[in-house]
C-alpha cells in the first residue's frame, strides 16, 4: 500500500466517523513553549486546555513533525526520523478511550489488514481500565504489557495538557530481534500508534524526566498518533523508514551521487540513511520558513544540514548533495504537500549557499586541526585538547567526530571528556538561560488562562471604531492576577472588549488611553495578544487607581493608527513588487509594521543593487498613486487559498480567513489593519537594504509624513551642498565630483612631497648613527609626523645603515599620546630579534604598550612628559641587544 493510499484510507476512516478533517499546522508552532511542531496536538493545545471552544468535537489530521531528541539514532535504527508525518485523531471533551481504542482496532485490522495476532498492546502501569478494554475487543492478555511512566505516560516535555497512552506495537518477527514483547524494547515490535488519554495538566518538570500533576483537565480528550513512516515500512515490507516510497527516491539519488550500492549494514548504510532522512527534514523546514541560524528552529536546521554534509562526505560526496537531494524529496512529495513545490527555488538557493558556507568552514577548520595537531607533535604530546576541539566544534563549527578522526589518523586521541565538559557546561548556560524565560512565559501564560476560564475571550472592535465602553476583566503583575493597581505603576490589563489592535503579524499593538467615570487615567503602552483572541494592554496608571471590574472608556491613539495602517499597506504593495522584481521566492519572512516606517525580511540570495531597489520604489509609488481600492474579505482557508491568497511563513490562520486585496496585484491572509485607498499609503521610501542572515535580505522604508520629511531633509541637504559648491542643485554632482577629483591630484602631489622628504630626513637620521658594541643605533624625538610617517621614517632609516646589524628608535607627540617606532636591520631579524623587543620597557614608560612583528614594531602612551626618558631606555635596550 503506497502512502498516498495509506494517508487516504486513514482520514477517511475518521472523516466517515465524524471527525473534521483539519490541515497540517507548519512547522513553526505558534506555541512559545515549542521550537517545532512535534506532535499532532500542538495545534489542538487551547482545545485541551479549555482555553478555546471548538466548532467541533471531533477532528482528524495529518501533522508536519519535526524531532531531533534521537537524531543520534536516525540511521541506526529503523524506525528513528528528525522528520515524520503523524496521522492523528483527536477528541475535544467527546468520546474516550472505549471508542479510541475500538476505532484503532478496526482501522489496523480490517482498514491496513494487519494481522491480529502480530499486535502487541501496551498501557501505563496502572491503567486497569485500558487493558479490560483491550481484552474485551479480543487481545489476549499474554499480548498486553504495562510499562511505566516513561514509556506510557505522555506529555509534550513541557507544561500543559498529559496523560496516560497505550500503545499498539507490531511484531515484525524474529528476524528483527529476540523474543519478548514491546518491553524488550529492540527492532522486532515497532510502535506503530499511541493513543493517549488526555485527562490531567502537567506541570514544569525537573529536567530528570519528573513532572508534577497540576490536576484534571477540564474534560477528557483523546488525542493520538499513528506514524506514517513506520506503518509503510510495514505495509510495504521493506526493512526500515528509507526504504519505503517516502524516502526511497531520495535515498536512490544519495547512492547515485555516492556511486554505490545500498549495503546491508555498517557506517555506510548509516550515512546512505542519514543524508536522505535529513534532506527530507531540510526540505519541509525551509519551506515552512525555518532559516540556518545561529540559534533555535534555525540552528535546529543548520544542525541537520551539516550532519547531512558531513555524512556525505564520509560517502566520498565531494561535489553539492543538499540540492540534489532536496531536490528529490520535492520532486517525491510536492504533490502531497505542495509548500514544497512552492517553495522549490528558495530551498535550492538556501541548501546551496549553506553548503558552500560549510565547505569553506570545514576547509579552514581542517587547516586550524591541522595547526593543533603539528603544535601538539612539537610538544610531544600524544592528546589533542578538549580545549581545542571545542573551540573548533563552537566558533569554526567543526565537528567534533571529524577532529576525532583527523586525530586518530595522526596518531593522537582527544581529550573528549574535557570536551563533553565544556559542552555541557555551554548548555547549561544555555538551558538555564532558555529556562527563565520559559517560566515568565508560562506565568503569564497560567495567568491569561485563569482570566479566560472565567470571561473568554476579548470581543475586539477595533476594525470599525477606535473607541469602546468596556470592562475591566482583570490585571496582571509580574505574572500574577492581581484585585488593582495604583498610580504610578505599569501592569496589564485584559478587557471585555477592545478596540486596541494585538501585535500580530508584524504589525505593532495600538497605544493610547483608558479612562473611568471618576477620572482615573491610563496610558496604553503596548497591546499584544496573550492567549488565542485575548488581548492584553501593557498600561501605566498615570492618575488615581484602577480595580477590575470598573467601566472604562477605551480610545486608540488615532493619528498612530493610521500611520501604521499606510506602514501596513505600503508593505503588502512592495511584498508584491518585491515579487515582481526579484521572483516568487522572495517571499515575506518577518516584518515590521510601525507608524511611518516599516521593516520588510525576505528570502532572496544576494544583495539588491541600488538600481533595482530605485525600480522597486517606483513601482510600489506608482502602484499606490494608482489609488487602488484595499479591500477586506472573508472566506474559508481553501477557498483563500484556491484564490490565490499568499499565507505568511510562521502565521496561525484558522479555518475561516480574512484576506486583504489592493488592487489586482496583491492579495494575502491578513488581520491588520489598513487604508481605504492605495494613495493613503504613499509615498514610500526605500531607506535600507542589508543582510540578516544566510539568504534572507532586510528593506527598511518610511512611509507617509515620516517618507517627506525625509525627502525634506534629502532637499534641504542638496541645498547646502550645491551653495557651498557655488552651483545649481542638478549641477552639484558635477561639481563635486570634479572638486575630489582636484582634491585626489593634491593629496598625491603632497603625498609624492612628503615621501621625499621623509627621504631626506632618513639620510639626516643615518648619518647621525652611533656606533655601538655589535652594531649601530639612531634614537632621535621628532615633531609633525603622523604614525604612519613615524614607522616609515624608521624603516628607511634603518635600510639607509651600512651594517647588518643596527636599531632605529625614533618618538614623537602626536594628538597627546607619546609614540614610539622602533626598526631593525632584516639580518639582525634573521638572527632572531623582534623590533618589539627593544620597545617593550620604553612603552611601559610611556603607559601604553607594543604592537606589530618582525623588524618594525610601534609602541603608544598617554604619558607624553615621558616621551624623552622612554627614548632614553630603548636606547639603552638597543646596545644591550646589539651587544649580544
Amino acid at each position: 500500500m503506497r502512502s498516498t493510499q495509506i494517508r487516504s484510507t486513514f482520514l477517511d476512516f475518521f472523516t466517515s466517523r465524524g471527525h473534521r478533517q483539519v490541515p497540517s499546522s507548519p512547522l513553526i508552532p505558534s506555541d512559545p513553549t515549542l521550537l517545532l511542531a512535534n506532535a499532532g496536538m500542538n495545534q489542538f493545545k487551547p482545545y485541551f486546555l479549555g482555553e478555546v471552544t471548538p466548532d467541533f468535537p471531533r477532528a482528524t489530521t495529518i501533522q508536519k513533525c519535526a524531532r531531533t531528541s534521537d537524531i543520534d539514532n536516525v540511521g541506526r535504527t529503523n524506525r528513528h526520523a528528525t522528520f515524520f508525518e503523524m496521522m492523528g485523531n483527536f477528541s475535544f471533551g467527546d468520546y474516550f478511550k472505549a471508542d479510541a481504542i475500538a476505532f484503532a482496532w478496526e482501522l489496523l485490522t480490517q482498514g491496513y489488514g494487519l494481522e491480529k495476532d502480530r499486535l502487541w498492546i501496551t498501557v501505563y502501569q496502572d491503567d486497569d481500565e485500558a487493558e479490560q478494554l483491550w481484552r474485551k475487543i479480543g487481545v489476549p492478555a499474554d499480548r498486553i504489557q504495562r510499562l511505566g511512566m516513561e514509556d506510557n505516560f505522555w506529555s509534550m516535555g513541557v507544561p500543559g495538557p498529559c496523560g496516560p497512552c497505550s500503545e499498539v506495537n507490531y511484531d515484525r518477527g524474529p528476524a528483527f530481534d529476540r523474543a519478548g514483547g514491546p518491553a524488550v524494547d529492540g527492532e522486532r515490535y515497532v510502535e506503530i500508534w499511541n493513543l493517549v488519554f488526555m485527562q490531567y495538566q502537567r506541570g514544569e518538570g525537573d529536567g530528570k524526566g519528573d513532572f508534577p500533576i497540576l490536576g484534571d483537565l477540564a474534560q477528557q480528550s483523546i488525542d493520538t498518533g499513528l506514524g506514517l513512516d513506520r506503518l509503510a515500512a510495514i505495509l510495504q515490507d521493506v526493512e526500515n523508514v528509507c526504504g519505503t516510497d517516502l524516502l526511497r527516491p531520495t535515498l536512490t539519488t544519495v547512492q547515485e551521487l555516492a556511486g554505490r550500492d545500498y549495503p546491508g549494514s555498517g557506517e555506510e548504510k548509516v550515512s546512505l540513511q542519514v543524508v536522505a532522512e535529513h534532506a527530507r527534514s531540510i526540505a519541509y523546514l525551509i519551506a515552512d520558513g525555518v532559516l540556518p541560524a545561529k540559534d533555535g528552529r534555525g540552528y535546529v536546521l543548520r544542525r541537520l544540514m551539516r550532519r547531512a554534509i558531513r555524512h556525505a562526505r564520509l560517502l566520498g560526496i565531494d561535489e553539492a548533495v543538499l540540492a540534489p537531494t532536496t531536490g528529490s524529496v520535492i520532486a517525491n512529495l510536492g504533490d502531497v504537500w505542495p509548500e514544497l513545490t512552492a517553495q522549490a527555488a528558495l530551498i535550492e538557493q538556501v541548501v546551496t549557499a549553506e553548503e558552500e558556507s560549510f565547505t569553506r568552514t570545514l576547509t579552514q577548520g581542517t587547516r586550524l586541526l591541522n595547526a593543533a595537531i603539528t603544535r601538539s607533535r612539537e610538544n610531544r604530546s600524544t592528546t589533542l585538547t578538549g580545549e581545542t576541539a571545542f573551540e573548533l566544534h563552537d566558533t569554526f563549527g567543526f565537528p567534533v567526530e571529524l577532529t576525532i578522526e583527523a586525530a586518530r589518523d595522526a596518531g593522537l586521541t582527544v581529550d573528549e571528556n574535557r570536551f563533553a565538559d565544556l559542552l555541557a557546561e555551554q548548555q547549561r548556560r544555555a538551558k538555564a538561560g532558555g529556562k527563565a524565560k520559559t517560566a515568565e512565559a508560562l506565568r503569564r501564560q497560567d495567568a491569561y488562562r485563569e482570566l479566560s476560564a472565567r470571561h473568554g475571550r476579548t470581543d475586539f472592535v477595533g476594525y470599525d471604531r477606535l473607541d469602546a465602553e468596556a470592562t475591566v476583566l482583570g490585571l496582571i503583575s509580574d505574572g500574577t492576577v492581581v484585585p488593582g493597581a495604583e498610580q504610578g505603576s505599569t501592569v496589564e490589563l485584559v478587557l471585555d472588549r477592545s478596540p486596541f489592535y494585538a501585535e500580530s503579524g508584524g504589525q505593532v499593538g495600538d497605544t493610547g488611553t483608558i479612562r473611568t467615570a471618576d477620572g482615573t487615567l491610563l496610558e496604553v503602552l503596548d497591546t499584544k495578544p496573550g492567549l488565542e483572541g485575548f488581548h492584553v494592554h501593557t498600561v501605566r496608571v498615570t492618575e488615581g487607581e484602577i480595580r477590575a471590574g470598573e467601566q472604562v472608556e477605551a480610545l486608540v491613539n488615532g493619528a498612530r493608527r493610521e500611520a501604521v495602517a499606510r506602514s501596513h499597506s505600503a508593505t503588502h504593495v512592495l511584498h508584491a513588487m518585491l515579487r515582481r522584481t526579484l521572483g516568487d521566492h522572495a517571499r515575506q519572512h518577518g516584518s515590521l509594521v510601525d507608524a511611518g516606517r516599516l521593516r520588510f525580511d525576505f528570502a532572496h540570495f544576494s544583495a539588491v543593487d541600488r538600481p533595482q531597489l530605485a525600480a522597486i520604489e517606483t513601482l510600489v509609488n506608482d502602484s499606490l498613486l494608482a489609488d487602488p481600492e484595499v479591500r477586506v474579505w472573508h472566506a474559508s482557508r481553501a477557498e483563500a487559498e484556491a484564490a490565490g491568497a499568499t499565507a505568511l511563513f510562521g502565521e496561525k490562520y484558522g479555518d475561516h480567513v480574512r484576506i486583504v486585496d489592493i488592487g489586482d496585484f496583491s492579495r494575502e491572509l491578513c488581520g491588520g489593519t489598513h487604508i481605504g485607498h492605495g494613495s493613503n499609503a504613499g509615498p514610500v521610501r526605500i531607506v535600507g537594504e542589508a543582510s540578516i542572515g544566510s539568504n534572507l535580505r532586510r528593506i527598511e522604508a518610511l512611509t507617509g509624513r515620516d517618507a517627506l520629511d525625509y525627502y525634506d531633509t534629502e532637499r534641504r541637504l542638496l541645498e547646502e551642498l550645491s551653495t557651498l559648491l557655488g552651483t545649481r542643485p542638478q549641477d552639484a554632482p558635477d561639481a563635486l565630483r570634479k572638486r575630489l577629483d582636484t582634491l585626489a591630484t593634491a593629496e598625491r602631489e603632497l603625498s609624492r612631497l612628503r615621501e621625499t622628504e621623509l627621504r631626506d630626513r632618513a639620510q639626516e637620521l643615518a648619518a647621525s648613527a652611533r656606533s655601538v658594541a655589535g652594531g649601530l643605533v639612531v634614537t632621535e624625538k621628532l615633531t609633525g609626523l603622523t604614525p604612519d610617517e613615524l614607522r616609515t621614517l624608521a624603516q628607511h632609516t634603518a635600510g639607509l645603515l651600512d651594517t647588518d646589524h643596527a636599531v632605529v628608535v625614533l618618538g614623537t607627540e602626536h594628538d597627546g599620546k607619546a609614540l614610539l617606532a622602533a626598526a631593525i636591520t632584516r639580518s639582525l631579524h634573521d638572527t632572531g630579534t623582534e623590533a618589539s623587543h627593544i620597545l617593550i620597557p620604553a612603552a611601559r614608560t610611556v603607559g601604553g604598550g607594543t604592537g606589530g612583528k618582525g623588524p618594525l614594531a610601534s609602541a603608544g602612551g598617554r604619558l607624553v612628559a615621558a616621551l624623552d626618558d622612554a627614548l632614553t631606555i630603548a636606547a639603552e635596550e638597543a646596545g644591550r641587544t646589539l651587544g649580544q
